[in-house]
């Protein structure tokens, strides 16, 4: 198979995914490269990301590439830099203040929700997430951890019945994940205590407890 034909590069950030989905196409073969490079730490902030060596890596022509980039963009993981070649986005404190409240904000909607009337089997289902959390955490896998702490928080508002919600979380999770880079063990236990304290809370249906 060459490049020049659909490429097969299925996406962590769509862990139910169908697997009678078409295969992603050039652009969303490289918009997905690109993207898990920032995302693993692999292009950090402030560098250059540039589409010919990207293209060359991948094996393919600039003109998808170039695409993904312009995606990336408008996601707003990548910006223009001062001599007009796209790099990796830097986040002021105002800037992190913005997308914590933003993300808070959602979070206590999707907790809401769900205290009063996300079903049980919704609620085993989050339980077995952080039970796989806890042991990425313990295994050392801390990419594994944090792709399991975004389904979390996107399956709440979706169990909840909230898809907007849910839609508006996944499109701020490619800033959250930058921002958390470099997340110690004990960010991350403490992150597993609180799921379980908000799941035992949503299951007893004590709304101002889980929030």
């Amino acid at each position: 198979m060459t490049y020049d034909q659909t490429v097969a590069a299925p996406s962590p950030a769509a862990p139910r995914a169908n697997r009678d989905q078409p295969a992603p196409t050039l652009t969303e073969a490289a918009y997905e490269h690109v993207r898990l490079s920032i995302l693993r730490g692999r292009f950090t902030v402030g560098s250059i990301v540039a589409e010919r060596e990207i293209a060359e890596e991948l094996g393919i022509s600039k003109t998808p590439v170039r695409q993904a980039l312009q995606m990336l963009r408008r996601e707003g993981l990548l910006e223009v830099g001062r001599r007009r070649q796209l790099i990796v986005r830097g986040f002021t404190a105002r800037h992190r203040a913005e997308v914590l409240e933003i993300r808070e904000a959602l979070e206590q909607i999707s907790v809401r929700h769900a205290a009063k009337e996300m079903p049980i089997e919704e609620i085993d289902y989050l339980r077995l997430l952080v039970m796989r959390q806890q042991r990425a955490v313990q295994a050392g896998r801390d990419d594994e951890f944090v792709d399991l702490d975004e389904e979390f928080h996107i399956r709440l508002a979706e169990g909840a019945d909230l898809p907007i919600v849910a839609n508006s979380i996944a499109q701020l999770r490619g800033f959250v994940r930058i921002m958390r880079l470099g997340t110690n063990a004990r960010d991350a236990t403490h992150a597993v205590a609180e799921h379980t304290t908000i799941l035992d809370a949503i299951e007893d249906r004590d709304v101002e407890r889980a929030t």
